[in-house]
């Protein structure tokens, strides 16, 4: 296989988790308006079409990226996150602040360093637009972790951040791998072997105690949904979402959003790491309900 077949492959497998991602971003978005809350207790979708927030501009940079380096180039990315940033996706304050200061001259290595009294954001920013990395790297999770490692730095400095997208990232290459059979322990198990100890990895050994417990509000009373928009509030609830759910988007996506939370952004992470498996792509009417990617997301083509 010549290294354009390879490209090609890592893309496709890219694109389809960004696609579960920007799904489960838009629709989880919508259950944050009062008006839904009756139709999310029976299962029932909202009317479309349904926007993506921040979640997918930044996944859509991230891959971007890959596509023009081959890897994760910091430099490209802080400028590309920069120069897309649309202030009414829904960014949080320190991020709009960032990403306005690095388009005016700003080095984005000062400024992430700089946030939160230096201590740099422990937010779960890093971890929801990191899928698609994952899945370009399902043949080496390894290096999934790496990337993603590198890839956080742009915005979020906090361990526990950082870590947060190194799990994101090796749960979508091992569910992306083609050759690899991956259960709900295996998953777990193969994530927590390539990331360090954090209070992630605390939430994760947590949420592999809880695989057979099948009510999500209860997992979520005890490893977080997002409420505190913290990686370790978010990231282990998310992969306890994708490891009961793999290969049914559907049934992933109404469990994670039932919980709770801060829901586009854990529906976006469940919907990357499941769709990053084919057999886990979203319904073809949901994707039509969905806002289109933007025009400058890489596609098969470039």
């Amino acid at each position: 296989m010549t290294p354009d077949h390879r490209d090609a492959d890592r893309c496709a497998r890219a694109l389809a988790s960004l696609r579960g991602l920007s799904v489960g971003d838009a629709l989880g978005s919508q259950f944050f308006v009062p008006a839904h809350y009756p139709a999310l207790k029976r299962r029932e979708l909202p009317p479309t079409p349904w926007q993506w927030t921040d979640d997918t501009e930044m996944a859509c940079s991230v891959l971007a990226v890959l596509v023009a380096h081959g890897r994760i180039d910091q430099d490209a990315l802080a400028a590309s996150f920069a120069g897309h940033h649309d202030f009414d996706r829904g960014y949080g304050p320190a991020v709009n602040r960032l990403l306005r200061l690095i388009r005016e001259g700003g080095d984005w290595r000062e400024l992430s360093s700089a946030l939160f009294n230096g201590q740099g954001s422990w937010g779960n920013g890093a971890a929801m637009r990191i899928a698609p990395l994952g899945a370009w790297y399902a043949d080496d999770p390894e290096q999934a972790t790496h990337q993603a490692e590198i890839s956080a730095y742009t915005t979020h400095q906090h361990r526990e951040a950082v870590v947060g997208a190194m799990a994101v990232a090796a749960a979508a290459a091992l569910v992306a791998d083609p050759s690899r059979r991956t259960g709900p322990e295996e998953l777990l198990d193969g994530v927590l072997e390539l990331i360090p100890r954090s209070a992630v990895q605390a939430g994760l050994r947590r949420a592999r105690d809880m695989l057979d417990y099948a009510d999500s509000g209860t997992v979520a009373a005890v490893l977080g949904c997002g409420r505190r928009t913290s990686a370790h509030d978010t990231v282990p609830f998310t992969l306890w979402a994708a490891a009961r759910h793999l290969g049914n988007y559907e049934k992933a996506f109404w469990t994670t959003v039932r919980a709770g939370g801060d829901v586009d952004t854990t529906c976006g992470i469940v919907g990357g790491i499941v769709a990053a498996d084919p057999a886990g792509a979203p319904p073809a009417a949901w994707l039509e309900g969905t806002e289109p990617l933007p025009s400058w997301a890489p596609t098969l083509e470039d």
